[in-house]
Formats: structure tokens, C-alpha cells, sequence
């Protein structure tokens, strides 16, 4: 989540905001021009937040709110 909060802050002001974080989720809100590549590269930058004997997998729900991205 550190990295993510880093990439953050070098891509184009007010795309995208962290909302919230609850346990292990991330919410946030993406300009939708942006949408595809920055779900993208948060899904990369969780997978590879350790090394591990197994695969770290992120996953992602795209919706208008919160209900609809589960």
C-alpha cells in the first residue's frame, strides 16, 4: 500500500484519490479515462509488495460505488 500511496504522487494531479482503506482492500477514485491502466498497475504494484514461495495476487472490482465493485 506504500508503494501504491508513492505512485500516486507521480502520475497526473486529481486522477486518482485512495478513498479509504478497509483490512486488506483499497478504495479508490479513478477519472475513467484512467481507469483500465491504473487498476493496472495497482494490481502489479500489490502483487509485488513481497517475495514469497507462493504468488501474492491482488485482485480488482471496478463499479460506481463499492457494492457494484464486488
Amino acid at each position: 500500500m506504500i508503494n501504491v500511496a508513492h505512485w500516486i504522487d507521480t502520475v497526473e494531479v486529481d486522477s486518482i484519490h485512495m478513498l479509504m482503506q478497509v483490512h486488506d482492500e483499497l478504495v479508490f477514485e479513478i477519472k475513467e479515462e484512467h481507469v483500465d491502466d491504473y487498476v493496472a498497475k495497482i494490481k502489479e504494484l500489490m502483487a509485488a509488495a513481497m517475495t514469497l514461495d507462493v504468488p501474492l495476487l491482488a485482485e480488482a472490482g471496478i463499479g460506481n460505488n463499492w457494492d457494484e465493485a464486488h
